[in-house]
């Protein structure tokens, strides 16, 4: 591998490490949204992570377009990007699988809670902690 073409998949990589963190960030701000009570900022968050996603595929093409297996003191430099890109990847599919699961449980709530305004059962916990169907009056009736 040339040294331009070093310099190039060494500074992609740096690029992609820079990015990593913006999403890291991103994600973070995505779970403050969610446990918040502005809609629109989850929305805000959201397209910043789409569109660091698209950043970063697009980096991702290039790197591999220059991939050739490094040699020597090279190898050593681009091994510790590639670990450090890792580790802050791992930790944005972790807060990524977080907020999802947040996402998710909001979602079953707010179901639940128009099928309770509709008169339809909701499911509460007993004495002993174990849930039961319970039927309720509609709410929506005027």
């Amino acid at each position: 591998m040339n040294t331009d073409a070093r310099q190039r998949l060494e500074t992609l990589l740096d690029r992609e490490i820079q990015l990593a963190e913006e999403l890291a960030a991103t994600l973070v701000g995505e779970r403050a949204a969610l446990t918040g009570s502005e809609a629109s900022e989850v929305a805000v968050q959201a397209e910043k992570k789409v569109r660091l996603l698209a950043d970063f595929a697009s980096l991702e093409n290039e790197r591999l377009r220059l991939w050739e297996p490094p040699v020597g003191e090279f190898a050593q430099s681009v091994a510790a990007r590639w670990r450090s890109l890792m580790q802050i990847m791992a930790r944005c599919r972790t807060a990524n699988d977080i907020n999802g699961y947040m996402i998710n449980v909001r979602r079953h709530q707010v179901g639940q809670l128009i099928n309770i305004l509709r008169g339809g059962s909701a499911v509460t916990y007993g004495p002993e902690g174990k849930t039961f169907v319970k039927a309720l009056r509609a709410l929506a009736r005027a």
